[in-house]
């Protein structure tokens, strides 16, 4: 009988050089580590014309899906500079903040990174284009609502403009 073995993989935050998201992309991809770079379109503006270039949603990140090895190859990679760590060891991300954060990007829209984590009701979408969709309701501009999905490692959270269609279930701590 054949012993299988499971190597558990889990999601951490990799820190990159400055400006070195899509290198390390690049990087990972040539080392097969399996990884996901946040990404929104921004309209540039120059002197004589605007441009829509893709930009990484967190600046100096880049998420791997990884064992242990894998994780320890990803830090060989020259636009790696370290993985995030909490009390000395490498920070495990909860897997459903990844999905919320493709889910949200996935609809392609208008986002607004902020720098800390919002307070407030702590919400689940049941309908319209984020469906399943947990983070905390805010207000950022006058009777506007947005959502905050947060990365909580990062201390970073995305927030997206709510459609009028979207009905919002409280949820319960």
């Amino acid at each position: 009988m054949q012993n299988l073995i499971v190597i558990k993989r889990n999601w951490y935050a990799l820190y990159t050089k400055p400006r070195h998201e899509f290198k390390a992309k690049e990087q990972l991809s040539a080392v097969s580590v399996e990884h996901y770079l946040p990404t929104f379109l921004k309209t540039k503006q120059w002197s004589d014309r605007k441009k829509k270039i893709l930009e990484p949603l967190f600046k100096g990140y880049i998420f791997i899906y990884a064992n242990e090895k894998e994780r320890l190859t990803s830090l060989e990679q020259t636009a790696v500079v370290r993985t995030i760590s909490f009390k000395g060891k490498p920070a495990v991300i909860p897997e459903w903040e990844i999905e919320n954060l493709k889910k949200v990007l996935s609809e392609s829209p208008e986002v607004i990174v902020s720098e800390r984590i919002e307070t407030g009701a702590h919400v689940k979408i049941t309908s319209g284009p984020f469906n399943g969709v947990e983070g905390v309701v805010t207000e950022y501009q006058k009777d506007e609502k947005y959502l905050a999905v947060s990365v909580e490692l990062l201390q970073r959270s995305v927030l997206v403009k709510l459609p009028k269609e979207s009905v919002i279930k409280i949820k319960e701590s």
